[in-house]
């Protein structure tokens, strides 16, 4: 009996009970439950990984065609403001051209009216002069017998005149 007095037999003993106790209990079969839930877990992570990493290479491609599109959008961008500004300086330009005609016409019509104005005031003046020269010369010259002919002759004027 000295089978029971090493203890390499002990050993084996309590090994058997601790799976006997194992299985009863049945420990191994919630090991492999758990065992399969932690798989499944890591199946669904693996899942949502790859799902993830389309997700990340779709955007990284979609990036990528807008980065290779940069330039052309760019340009397009350029190209419509300068066809703006292009727009924007004609429009400028020509509504400061009409301004600049609306004005020129308002101070032609000013000085049209200024010098009619003149014109006016020289002929009122120089009928003015006149009347007055001619008041000079007529009491400087005029008698008194020429006078009462005068008006004797201008009222058989108006007598021949109204009949």
């Amino acid at each position: 009996m000295e089978v029971l007095s090493s203890p390499e037999f002990w050993v084996a003993v309590s090994f058997f009970l601790f799976l006997g106790v194992v299985f009863y209990f049945g420990v191994h079969k919630k090991a492999g439950a758990a065992l399969d839930a932690r798989a499944a877990a890591i199946a669904k992570e693996i899942e949502e990984a790859k799902h993830l990493r389309e997700e990340a290479e779709a955007v990284l491609a979609d990036y990528r065609e807008k980065a290779g599109n940069a330039p052309k959008e760019a340009e397009a961008i350029v190209a419509l403001a300068t066809k703006e500004a292009e727009a924007l300086a004609a429009e400028t330009s020509r509504s400061m051209k009409e301004h600049f005609e609306r004005r020129m016409q308002l101070a032609e019509d000013k000085i049209a009216r200024a010098e009619a104005e003149a014109v006016q005031e020289v002929r009122a003046a120089a009928a003015d002069a006149a009347v007055t020269a001619a008041q000079m010369v007529i009491s400087a010259k005029l008698t008194p017998e020429t006078a009462d002919k005068l008006v004797k002759q201008g009222i058989d004027a108006l007598k021949s005149k109204l009949n």
